[in-house]
Protein backbone atom coordinates (compact mmCIF):
# COMPACT_ATOMS: atom_id res chain seq x y z
CA UNK A 1 0.00 0.00 0.00
CA UNK A 2 2.58 2.40 0.86
CA UNK A 3 4.90 1.63 -2.46
CA UNK A 4 1.78 2.47 -4.32
CA UNK A 5 0.69 5.75 -3.05
CA UNK A 6 4.55 7.05 -3.13
CA UNK A 7 4.48 5.31 -6.70
CA UNK A 8 1.18 7.45 -7.25
CA UNK A 9 2.54 10.78 -5.28
CA UNK A 10 5.72 10.98 -7.38
CA UNK A 11 3.88 9.89 -10.64
CA UNK A 12 1.51 13.14 -9.18
CA UNK A 13 4.44 15.83 -8.60
CA UNK A 14 6.02 14.90 -12.27
CA UNK A 15 2.70 15.95 -14.32
CA UNK A 16 2.12 19.37 -11.96
CA UNK A 17 5.84 20.29 -13.03
CA UNK A 18 5.35 19.68 -17.06
CA UNK A 19 2.26 21.30 -16.95
CA UNK A 20 3.33 24.29 -14.47
CA UNK A 21 6.41 24.04 -16.90
CA UNK A 22 5.00 27.40 -18.55
CA UNK A 23 5.00 29.14 -16.20
CA UNK A 24 7.99 28.50 -13.94
CA UNK A 25 10.56 28.99 -17.11
CA UNK A 26 8.27 32.70 -18.33
CA UNK A 27 10.94 35.16 -17.90
CA UNK A 28 9.53 37.97 -15.50
CA UNK A 29 12.06 40.68 -17.71
CA UNK A 30 9.39 39.96 -20.57
CA UNK A 31 8.11 44.05 -20.25
CA UNK A 32 11.52 45.29 -19.69
CA UNK A 33 12.76 42.84 -23.10
CA UNK A 34 9.53 44.41 -24.81
CA UNK A 35 10.24 48.13 -23.73
CA UNK A 36 13.99 47.62 -24.70
CA UNK A 37 13.28 46.67 -28.37
CA UNK A 38 10.52 49.64 -28.63
CA UNK A 39 13.18 51.84 -27.89
CA UNK A 40 15.88 50.73 -30.08
CA UNK A 41 13.57 50.57 -32.43
CA UNK A 42 12.38 54.55 -32.27
CA UNK A 43 16.01 54.85 -31.66
CA UNK A 44 16.54 54.01 -35.39
CA UNK A 45 14.10 55.64 -36.39
CA UNK A 46 15.61 59.08 -34.47
CA UNK A 47 18.50 57.87 -36.54
CA UNK A 48 17.00 58.11 -39.59
CA UNK A 49 15.49 61.32 -39.55
CA UNK A 50 18.46 62.85 -38.53
CA UNK A 51 20.12 61.38 -41.48
CA UNK A 52 17.52 62.49 -43.62
CA UNK A 53 17.80 66.07 -42.29
CA UNK A 54 21.58 66.52 -42.53
CA UNK A 55 21.00 65.05 -46.60
CA UNK A 56 18.73 67.76 -47.04
CA UNK A 57 15.96 65.12 -47.91
CA UNK A 58 13.69 66.27 -44.54
CA UNK A 59 12.59 69.85 -44.55
CA UNK A 60 13.62 71.15 -40.72
CA UNK A 61 9.23 71.48 -39.75
CA UNK A 62 8.55 67.82 -41.22
CA UNK A 63 11.69 66.63 -39.37
CA UNK A 64 10.31 68.18 -35.62
CA UNK A 65 6.95 66.80 -36.64
CA UNK A 66 7.79 63.61 -37.29
CA UNK A 67 10.22 63.45 -34.25
CA UNK A 68 7.67 64.54 -31.90
CA UNK A 69 5.42 61.29 -33.62
CA UNK A 70 7.92 58.78 -32.42
CA UNK A 71 8.69 60.35 -28.84
CA UNK A 72 5.13 60.59 -28.20
CA UNK A 73 4.69 56.84 -29.17
CA UNK A 74 8.07 56.00 -27.08
CA UNK A 75 6.57 57.24 -24.21
CA UNK A 76 2.88 55.68 -24.67
CA UNK A 77 4.83 52.34 -25.14
CA UNK A 78 6.43 52.59 -22.08
CA UNK A 79 3.55 53.73 -19.77
CA UNK A 80 2.93 49.81 -20.68
CA UNK A 81 5.66 48.07 -19.58
CA UNK A 82 3.78 46.94 -16.65
CA UNK A 83 1.10 45.35 -18.16
CA UNK A 84 2.48 41.75 -18.01
CA UNK A 85 2.32 41.59 -14.08
CA UNK A 86 -1.29 41.15 -14.28
CA UNK A 87 -1.18 38.77 -16.32
CA UNK A 88 1.77 36.27 -14.37
CA UNK A 89 -0.34 36.84 -11.23
CA UNK A 90 -3.16 35.39 -12.50
CA UNK A 91 -0.99 33.02 -13.83
CA UNK A 92 0.84 32.02 -10.44
CA UNK A 93 -3.01 32.29 -8.74
CA UNK A 94 -4.19 29.15 -11.97
CA UNK A 95 -1.08 27.32 -11.01
CA UNK A 96 -2.00 27.29 -7.45
CA UNK A 97 -5.78 26.26 -8.28
CA UNK A 98 -4.38 23.53 -10.63
CA UNK A 99 -1.76 22.22 -7.59
CA UNK A 100 -4.33 21.66 -5.08
CA UNK A 101 -7.61 20.89 -7.74
CA UNK A 102 -5.34 18.05 -9.38
CA UNK A 103 -4.98 15.85 -6.46
CA UNK A 104 -8.06 15.89 -4.81
CA UNK A 105 -9.81 14.98 -8.16
CA UNK A 106 -7.36 12.41 -8.58
CA UNK A 107 -8.38 10.70 -5.15
CA UNK A 108 -11.79 11.44 -5.48
CA UNK A 109 -12.47 9.41 -8.81
CA UNK A 110 -10.05 7.21 -7.65
CA UNK A 111 -12.56 6.73 -4.62
CA UNK A 112 -15.61 6.65 -6.87
CA UNK A 113 -14.48 4.58 -9.40
CA UNK A 114 -11.15 2.76 -8.38
CA UNK A 115 -10.89 0.01 -5.16
CA UNK A 116 -9.05 1.33 -2.17
CA UNK A 117 -9.76 -1.73 0.25
CA UNK A 118 -7.38 -3.50 -2.88
CA UNK A 119 -4.94 -1.01 -1.06
CA UNK A 120 -4.72 -2.95 1.82
CA UNK A 121 -3.34 -6.28 2.23
CA UNK A 122 -5.40 -7.45 5.02
CA UNK A 123 -8.21 -6.70 2.94
CA UNK A 124 -7.26 -9.70 0.40
CA UNK A 125 -8.65 -13.08 1.12
CA UNK A 126 -6.51 -15.86 1.09
CA UNK A 127 -7.22 -18.95 -1.27
CA UNK A 128 -8.74 -21.93 0.56
CA UNK A 129 -8.46 -24.99 -0.39
CA UNK A 130 -12.05 -25.23 -1.72
CA UNK A 131 -11.02 -22.40 -3.73
CA UNK A 132 -8.19 -24.55 -4.94
CA UNK A 133 -10.66 -27.72 -5.49
CA UNK A 134 -12.98 -25.23 -8.13
CA UNK A 135 -10.16 -24.11 -9.81
CA UNK A 136 -9.24 -27.78 -10.54
CA UNK A 137 -12.76 -29.08 -11.27
CA UNK A 138 -13.38 -26.15 -13.51
CA UNK A 139 -10.07 -26.82 -15.14
CA UNK A 140 -10.64 -30.50 -15.42
CA UNK A 141 -14.28 -29.73 -17.43
CA UNK A 142 -12.54 -27.77 -19.68
CA UNK A 143 -9.67 -30.31 -20.58
CA UNK A 144 -12.87 -32.90 -21.13
CA UNK A 145 -13.87 -30.46 -24.33
CA UNK A 146 -10.37 -30.09 -25.18
CA UNK A 147 -8.48 -33.21 -24.77
CA UNK A 148 -5.82 -32.58 -27.28
CA UNK A 149 -4.81 -29.54 -24.71
CA UNK A 150 -1.38 -31.32 -23.42
CA UNK A 151 -0.20 -28.50 -21.01
CA UNK A 152 -3.41 -28.03 -19.56
CA UNK A 153 -3.55 -32.11 -18.81
CA UNK A 154 -0.13 -31.45 -16.93
CA UNK A 155 -1.15 -28.27 -15.36
CA UNK A 156 -3.87 -30.68 -13.97
CA UNK A 157 -1.72 -33.53 -13.34
CA UNK A 158 0.75 -31.36 -11.33
CA UNK A 159 -2.33 -30.13 -9.28
CA UNK A 160 -3.83 -33.10 -8.21
CA UNK A 161 -0.61 -34.74 -7.62
CA UNK A 162 -0.19 -31.59 -4.70
CA UNK A 163 -3.75 -32.31 -4.09
CA UNK A 164 -2.70 -36.01 -2.73
CA UNK A 165 -4.98 -37.31 -5.36
CA UNK A 166 -2.54 -39.64 -7.41
CA UNK A 167 -4.95 -41.89 -9.10
CA UNK A 168 -6.28 -38.43 -10.70
CA UNK A 169 -2.82 -37.49 -11.49
CA UNK A 170 -1.77 -40.99 -13.08
CA UNK A 171 -5.11 -40.20 -15.46
CA UNK A 172 -3.96 -36.65 -16.31
CA UNK A 173 -0.27 -37.70 -17.27
CA UNK A 174 -1.59 -40.30 -19.09
CA UNK A 175 -3.48 -37.69 -21.62
CA UNK A 176 -0.59 -35.70 -21.74
CA UNK A 177 1.91 -38.77 -22.58
CA UNK A 178 2.68 -37.65 -25.72
CA UNK A 179 4.51 -34.29 -24.06
CA UNK A 180 5.58 -36.03 -21.05
CA UNK A 181 7.80 -38.59 -23.14
CA UNK A 182 9.49 -36.27 -24.24
CA UNK A 183 10.31 -33.72 -21.74
CA UNK A 184 12.79 -35.10 -18.90
CA UNK A 185 11.46 -33.15 -16.30
CA UNK A 186 7.84 -34.26 -16.97
CA UNK A 187 9.08 -38.29 -16.99
CA UNK A 188 10.83 -37.51 -13.65
CA UNK A 189 7.73 -36.03 -11.63
CA UNK A 190 5.11 -38.93 -12.75
CA UNK A 191 7.82 -41.30 -11.93
CA UNK A 192 8.12 -39.80 -8.48
CA UNK A 193 4.52 -39.41 -8.48
CA UNK A 194 4.07 -43.46 -9.25
CA UNK A 195 6.80 -44.21 -6.97
CA UNK A 196 4.97 -42.20 -4.36
CA UNK A 197 1.53 -43.91 -4.33
CA UNK A 198 3.45 -47.51 -3.65
CA UNK A 199 5.35 -46.60 -1.01
CA UNK A 200 8.48 -45.21 -2.10
CA UNK A 201 9.15 -47.65 -4.60
CA UNK A 202 10.99 -47.18 -7.68
CA UNK A 203 10.97 -50.39 -9.31
CA UNK A 204 9.16 -51.39 -12.41
CA UNK A 205 7.78 -48.49 -14.43
CA UNK A 206 8.95 -45.42 -12.29
CA UNK A 207 13.00 -46.60 -13.03
CA UNK A 208 11.96 -46.90 -16.68
CA UNK A 209 10.41 -43.20 -16.94
CA UNK A 210 13.43 -42.68 -14.62
CA UNK A 211 16.23 -43.81 -17.44
CA UNK A 212 13.98 -42.36 -20.42
CA UNK A 213 14.51 -38.88 -18.82
CA UNK A 214 17.99 -39.37 -18.41
CA UNK A 215 18.24 -40.34 -22.12
CA UNK A 216 17.02 -36.99 -22.92
CA UNK A 217 18.57 -35.02 -20.54
CA UNK A 218 21.86 -37.10 -18.31
CA UNK A 219 22.45 -34.10 -16.23
CA UNK A 220 18.76 -34.21 -14.95
CA UNK A 221 19.50 -33.17 -11.22
CA UNK A 222 15.68 -35.68 -10.32
CA UNK A 223 16.20 -37.74 -12.84
CA UNK A 224 20.02 -38.63 -11.29
CA UNK A 225 18.76 -38.79 -7.81
CA UNK A 226 15.80 -41.03 -8.37
CA UNK A 227 17.82 -42.95 -10.54
CA UNK A 228 20.68 -43.56 -7.87
CA UNK A 229 17.62 -44.11 -5.02
CA UNK A 230 16.47 -47.23 -7.59
CA UNK A 231 20.24 -48.70 -7.56
CA UNK A 232 20.49 -48.03 -3.70
CA UNK A 233 17.27 -50.17 -2.70
CA UNK A 234 18.69 -53.07 -5.24
CA UNK A 235 21.84 -53.04 -3.24
CA UNK A 236 23.76 -52.05 -6.71
CA UNK A 237 25.73 -49.25 -4.75
CA UNK A 238 28.17 -48.20 -7.31
CA UNK A 239 25.97 -47.64 -9.72
CA UNK A 240 23.92 -45.43 -7.26
CA UNK A 241 26.85 -43.36 -6.53
CA UNK A 242 28.08 -42.83 -10.17
CA UNK A 243 24.57 -41.25 -10.27
CA UNK A 244 24.38 -39.18 -7.17
CA UNK A 245 28.35 -37.92 -8.26
CA UNK A 246 26.94 -36.90 -11.45
CA UNK A 247 24.38 -34.93 -9.63
CA UNK A 248 27.01 -33.70 -7.04
CA UNK A 249 29.03 -32.35 -9.48
CA UNK A 250 25.83 -29.64 -10.23
CA UNK A 251 25.82 -28.27 -6.42
CA UNK A 252 28.04 -25.61 -5.52
CA UNK A 253 30.88 -26.83 -3.82
CA UNK A 254 30.29 -25.36 -0.12
CA UNK A 255 26.07 -26.00 0.05
CA UNK A 256 24.54 -27.98 2.50
CA UNK A 257 22.51 -29.96 -0.19
CA UNK A 258 26.25 -30.76 -1.58
CA UNK A 259 27.75 -31.53 1.83
CA UNK A 260 24.69 -34.00 2.30
CA UNK A 261 25.41 -35.69 -0.94
CA UNK A 262 28.31 -36.28 -0.49
CA UNK A 263 27.85 -37.76 2.68
CA UNK A 264 25.42 -39.99 1.13
CA UNK A 265 27.86 -40.92 -1.87
CA UNK A 266 30.54 -42.19 0.76
CA UNK A 267 27.61 -44.76 2.42
CA UNK A 268 27.39 -46.25 -0.57
CA UNK A 269 30.73 -46.43 -2.03
CA UNK A 270 31.67 -48.08 1.60
CA UNK A 271 28.15 -50.30 1.33
CA UNK A 272 29.75 -51.04 -2.31
CA UNK A 273 33.29 -51.69 -0.98
CA UNK A 274 31.51 -54.41 1.97
CA UNK A 275 29.12 -56.24 -0.53
CA UNK A 276 32.31 -57.00 -2.73
CA UNK A 277 33.73 -60.82 -2.55
CA UNK A 278 36.48 -60.76 0.18
CA UNK A 279 35.85 -56.66 1.58
CA UNK A 280 33.13 -57.37 3.91
CA UNK A 281 35.76 -57.35 7.01
CA UNK A 282 38.33 -54.82 5.84
CA UNK A 283 37.91 -51.69 6.89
Amino acid sequence: MTSFLLAGGALLVVTLALLARPWWWRRDSTAASRQALNTAIYRDQLAELDSDRAAGQLPEADFELARSEIQRRLIDDSGDADAPLVGRAASRWTLVALAVALPVAAIGLYALLGNPAGLDPMARRDITRADVDRMVITLAAKLEKEPDNLQGWVMLARSYKALHRPEEAKRAYDKAWSLVETDAQLLSDYADLLASSNGGDLTGRPEELVNKALKIDPDHMQSLWLAGTAAFNRSDFGLAATHWDRALKQLPPDSDDAKMLANIIAEARQKDHDAKPGKGRQR
